[in-house]
């Protein structure tokens, strides 16, 4: 199933658009990520560590030939204790030029989401920072904390891009 950021929709909606999202769990939190940016889902499989790299980059892998550096968003967050199980995957994104893999609990949904209903996120967290998060939304009576992964992924301190020369 394809998405586009914003399709219209008959009905429904006073503007017509609709956002699709992938979400996820993380510890007891339940995160949502532009769908766009998705290319796969795998299982967590041994990363090659790096040197020196911050904890959350948990290593690199080799996916069908491009070497993939590997981030634990659970580690980044501060996200209770780090436990590697059989429901731990990894969603590898296209971010730019770029292919990235953050670890994750466990997928949950894909979500079609009226953009009315995704609300401005106030400072929620020091962790995440205001500055990566879309927004906030209300799936039946679950919050979604909705990431912009992209702006994320490319921030200075996550060390995963050459300042813009990587788009």
């Amino acid at each position: 199933m394809q998405y586009a950021a914003t399709a219209p929709r008959a009905g429904g909606d006073e503007d017509g658009t609709r956002q699709a999202f992938l979400s996820f769990v993380l510890g007891d939190e339940a995160y949502a990520i532009d769908i766009l940016k998705v290319q796969e889902i795998r299982g967590y499989d041994p990363v090659t560590s790096i040197a020196n790299a911050p904890a959350f980059i948990k290593g690199v892998i080799n996916l069908r030939g491009t070497i993939v550096p590997i981030v634990d968003l659970r580690v980044k967050f501060g996200v209770g204790r780090v436990e590697y199980t059989p429901f731990t995957v990894v969603i590898i994104l296209n971010i730019g030029p770029r292919v990235v893999g953050i670890v994750v609990d466990g997928v949950s949904d894909v979500l079609d989401l009226p953009t009315r209903d995704i609300h401005p996120a106030t400072e929620i967290s020091n962790q995440i920072g205001a500055g990566f998060l879309l927004g906030l939304a209300t799936v039946d009576t679950q919050m979604l904390i909705l990431l912009d992964i992209e702006r994320m992924m490319r921030s200075p301190e996550m060390a995963l891009f050459d300042s813009d020369a990587d788009g």
